[in-house]
């Protein structure tokens, strides 16, 4: 009698779709960006200026204690909006924070451009807006660590210290401010880095793009409001223009003599650009001329 060996079992199991699909890819993105070489140097440096501030948000409850350290003026001491603004809009955050994208977010499409991955990705059961969550969580991990957590931190510690909620009383709308600010920067420098990582194969390229946009816009700013004296050309700049909503958000002086409506309006249309040229750019099949 013929004895045959059984080489395939039926599966009688349920295929479930995975309720967040887009996790596993911002999962090996932000395991990758710390495997890079000075990015946990370039990371944790970017929460001097928090560590900073909490010391000065402590200094300011204690301030009879730390006369023989002020000197001067405290004013810079002052839990205000104006505290909030300085941290949010400073050059060295926003510097950080390109240089944290730079690190992380400069090989997030080109890489799977130059190695065909994209046809990979979406032959699975895994549509282009689940793509795109996990590459653009990769970088909200990263901003929201540096923008929203220490901003809500200031509050929660400024609350402790003090001992009421005096402060919150006096300023309710803050956390919002806080909450609205981080979204604005994040949303920008999400589509800003993915934009520029999607338009070549080569991440150095890339990197490049994504210091040098940044950089040179805040040249031609400083090159054409010398040469012109025109405060419109604040308009140029990357970082002007989020310095610009910062003092909006924080009900605060405009760095620069423009209505923030125009720099929130570039703000947008980039990010605008950035969703049509990424929605073109991102396709399972490639057409090979």
């Amino acid at each position: 009698m013929t004895v045959r060996e059984k080489g395939y079992t039926h599966w009688d199991g349920e295929l479930k779709p995975a309720r967040h699909p887009w996790w596993p890819i911002a999962r090996l993105g932000i395991k990758l960006a710390f495997k890079k070489k000075y990015f946990k140097f370039i990371y944790f440096s970017a929460f001097i200026p928090a560590f900073a501030f909490l010391v000065g948000i402590y200094i300011s409850e204690r301030i009879e204690d730390f006369q023989w350290m002020v000197r001067g003026s405290t004013r810079i001491l002052e839990m205000n909006p104006r505290f909030f603004n300085y941290y949010f809009s400073s050059d060295f955050l926003l510097f950080m924070m390109v240089m944290i994208l730079l690190a992380s977010g400069a090989g997030l499409i080109s890489d799977d451009l130059k190695y065909n991955s994209l046809q990979l990705y979406l032959a699975r059961p895994l549509r282009k807006k689940d793509y795109l969550a996990g590459k653009a969580a990769v970088l909200v991990f990263f901003i929201f660590s540096l923008t929203i957590l220490p901003g809500l931190v200031f509050i929660v510690f400024k609350l402790l210290f003090a001992g009421n909620f005096s402060f919150l009383s006096s300023y309710p709308w803050l956390p919002l401010a806080v909450i609205g600010h981080s979204l604005l920067v994040t949303v920008f420098f999400c589509l800003y880095t993915l934009l520029l990582s999607s338009l070549s194969k080569n991440r150095r390229y890339v990197s490049i793009l994504i210091f040098g946009v940044y950089v040179f816009s805040d040249i031609l700013h400083g090159f054409f409001s010398e040469n012109f004296k025109q405060p419109a050309f604040a308009l140029v700049s990357l970082k002007a223009n989020l310095q610009q909503m910062g003092a909006f958000f924080f009900k605060q002086k405009p760095v620069f003599p423009v209505a923030w409506h125009f720099s929130l309006f570039i703000l947008v249309s980039l990010c605008l650009l950035a969703a049509v040229v990424l929605s073109r750019k991102v396709k399972g099949v490639e057409v090979v001329k």
